[in-house]
């Protein structure tokens, strides 16, 4: 993949409350695209605050001592904002990306939210709206397979929590448990505030630094237990199951560890969409609906997730070709061929990824979160571009796929 000279530049501060901002400025860009990234996620939780992250997600969301819920929605209408956030098992994220000339007042209303009033009321009725989200999620076995498989796989390490909590956890949680949660973990230090696209460093800067500067200091750790996962094979039925579902779990690399590239296109040449050695083992001869592999870097480790979804009546004949070429793959290897095709859709993600602002204030921001440095796309593209088969093989020779874990969700009264 060939990358081409461009005039970005890449900016950093550390402030004096502990909050890193940092930037990749574009002055040919036609927006910017801005948000705050937050070390926490579900795996920061204990089981009695199981769910509190994503909660916390949504409160901010119904405003500050300054703006209420409406307040809120109108000024990112007023800006004509394309905005969201997430939370998942690491990272909270809140964006936004407008035209040039309202980053100023972008920068103003995130930094504002991020100390939400966490009203009572406003507690009690969103409450209602994340058990009513938990209940819908039941409803989809496809995602229960993915967090009841994870939580069994991890063995109990807190990566295995779900970001959503349960219908217990979430309905035991008081207001006062979300804001002493919330004066922790949204600590300064433990925030990037990241932008990236057609903007003004030095006044962003400035300004972040008056936004913030009252902003309380605490500490926000994160544990690393010991990664001990399982292996073997669960199966679990399910009344709300029609078909068939599987996933398979390995162990890969961490967001920080340099093979992650290498891992990634171990995944394509495993299960890609549309051409893989799974594809046409089990896709092409309709015994699936769906199949594919991913890699999933995390911090501090990493997993190789295999997933697929199948009627009942194909379920041991797929499980048996999908052992199969996970044998052959970890016994034979990779080819050049597979190897350069895998390259050639990483390198496209990549061209995707830093299209726009918005897209990559992502890979900006989740990036610096993990490794403390800034990866220009054009660093990324000489990796993947620098992949051979004979250092794939080498992720293979710990036969990670043999070590691995299967979770079965299938049609039944539990």
């Amino acid at each position: 993949m060939k990358t081409t000279a461009s005039a970005l530049e890449f900016k950093q501060a550390r402030l004096e409350n502990g909050l890193t901002v940092i930037a990749e400025v574009n002055p040919e860009a036609k927006s910017a695209a801005l948000g705050y990234f937050v070390k926490t996620g579900s795996r920061d939780e204990t089981a009695e605050l199981a769910g509190v992250s994503h909660f916390l997600e949504h409160m901010v969301f119904k405003g500050t001592e300054q703006r209420d819920a409406l307040e809120v929605n109108l000024e990112f209408d007023r800006m004509g904002a394309s905005y969201n956030a997430f939370t998942g098992e690491e990272n909270t994220v809140y964006y936004g990306a407008v035209l040039p000339e309202f980053v100023p007042r972008l920068l103003e209303l995130w930094s504002d939210l991020m100390r939400p009033a966490l009203r009572p009321s406003d507690f009690e009725m969103e409450k209602n709206v994340i058990l009513q989200e938990i209940a819908l999620y039941q409803d989809r076995p496809q995602d229960m397979l993915m967090d009841w498989g994870r939580e069994l796989y991890c063995g109990g390490h807190p990566f295995g929590m779900s970001p959503l909590g349960t219908t217990a956890s979430i309905t035991a949680l008081s207001q006062q448990q979300m804001a002493s949660y919330h004066a922790r973990r949204y600590s300064p230090s433990n925030l990037v505030l990241a932008l990236a696209g057609k903007l003004d460093w030095d006044r962003a800067l400035d300004q972040a630094r008056e936004l913030t500067q009252h902003w309380p200091k605490s500490e926000a750790e994160r544990s690393y237990p010991s990664f001990s996962p399982r292996s073997g094979e669960v199966v679990k039925p399910y009344e709300k199951a029609t078909q068939s579902y599987l996933s398979f779990f390995a162990r890969g690399v961490s967001a920080q560890d340099e093979r992650r590239y290498l891992a990634s296109a171990l995944a394509h040449v495993l299960g890609s969409d549309g051409n893989s050695r799974l594809h046409w083992a089990l896709v092409d001869k309709g015994l699936v609906e769906s199949v594919g592999a991913d890699h999933l870097g995390a911090d501090g480790l990493g997993l190789f997730i295999v997933s697929a979804q199948m009627d009942p009546g194909n379920e041991e004949e797929v499980i048996e070709i999908l052992r199969r070429e996970m044998d052959r793959l970890e016994a034979g290897g990779v080819t050049a061929g597979e190897i350069e095709r895998a390259k050639n859709k990483l390198a496209t993600s990549i061209v995707f990824g830093g299209e726009t602002p918005m897209s990559r204030l992502f890979n900006l921001g989740l990036g610096y979160q993990y490794t403390g440095r800034y990866q220009p796309l054009s660093e990324i593209a000489q990796r993947v571009n620098a992949i051979t088969p004979s250092q794939v093989n080498a992720l293979l020779e710990a036969r990670p796929f043999s070590q691995g874990f299967l979770f079965r969700l299938v049609p039944g009264k539990s």
